[in-house]
């Protein structure tokens, strides 16, 4: 079963910790089989909110293997500065030996720093928090930190922002794991409608357009994306939300900045860009699939 392991080290940020657990519990709620597991490296660890961290297990007891993940979250500016903390090269030499088994480390905020104590920035792409990218470069001069990003990855090693920047790191990697239909559920059970893209433009259209709190345009969106082959008019939907068909075309349009024909025929080309790269699916079976009639209505939105 794959591991996913957090360090919480001194100082610790609170929300660098637990967006990014937060989303991985979630996963776990949908059905994703994967272990989370907790370490230090100094005990009983105590966060900058003054919260304290009992009973974990040390660092050198975790048994990872390739294909597994540990995060390093956060921590306070002094104490990234300070002496005790560049003397903990047991912690710095355990991460560069899990690098070496193709163990994908991932660095939230100023997690970034311990990270390149390791060794893992050299001639990397990275990023932290907007105000200490440039101490992080002159820190460590080889690594290529990047500014006004939210994540990034490069070589094995993701490294994010700070804060709320975590749960976007985490839903991308969950995204690269179980695609993007399960991390929209997993978005929508964290009340997280927008995925927001590290390096890469591209967008997931089972995660665009949720930007929004309202549960009725949430309701409909999440009928259309298990029900493309159906008829979906508009006053069937507006009749399942309780709402006059005029009225939820106006709020359709006002909270996502589309209509709900134009949302439904970007699905509907989402599926079927998908299910083209299957060669047992017939054109006309997979018009089907999306809600055409006929394929010649499909080839025709796919050509625009």
């Amino acid at each position: 079963m794959q591991k996913i392991a957090f360090i919480i080290p001194p100082t610790v940020e609170l929300l660098d910790l637990a967006g990014p657990v937060q989303v991985f519990t979630e996963a776990k709620f949908y059905g994703f089989e994967l272990e989370l597991e907790f370490y230090q490296y100094q005990e009983a660890p105590i966060s900058t909110a003054g919260l304290g961290f009992e009973n974990m297990k040390h660092f050198s007891e975790a048994k990872l293997k390739e294909g597994d993940f540990i995060f390093v979250p956060g921590m306070d500016h002094g104490y990234v500065n300070s002496i005790a903390f560049r003397s903990e090269r047991s912690f710095f030499n355990w991460l560069s030996d899990c690098a070496n088994k193709n163990i994908t480390t991932c660095s939230i905020c100023t997690g970034a720093f311990a990270l390149g104590h390791a060794g893992l920035l050299k001639h990397t792409e990275c990023t932290t928090h907007w105000r200490r990218v440039k101490e992080l470069q002159q820190q460590f001069p080889d690594a290529r930190v990047l500014a006004d990003i939210l994540f990034v990855k490069s070589n094995n090693v993701y490294t994010s922002a700070g804060i709320s920047a975590g749960i976007d790191l985490a839903l991308a990697i969950l995204e690269g794991l179980k695609g993007p239909l399960f991390t929209h559920k997993v978005a929508r059970g964290l009340v997280v409608y927008h995925r927001r893209s590290g390096t890469h433009k591209q967008q997931s259209i089972y995660l665009d357009y949720r930007n929004h709190i309202n549960p009725q345009v949430h309701e409909v969106q999440d009928y259309l994306i298990d029900n493309l082959s159906k008829e979906n008019d508009i006053e069937t939907l507006a009749e399942m939300v309780g709402m006059s068909a005029r009225n939820l075309s106006r709020v359709f349009k006002e909270k996502t900045g589309t209509t709900v024909h134009g949302y439904l025929t970007l699905l509907r080309k989402e599926l079927a860009s998908t299910m083209l790269n299957n060669p047992e699916y017939t054109f006309d079976y997979i018009a089907i699939k999306c809600g055409y009639k006929t394929a010649r209505q499909l080839q025709r939105i796919l050509k625009n």
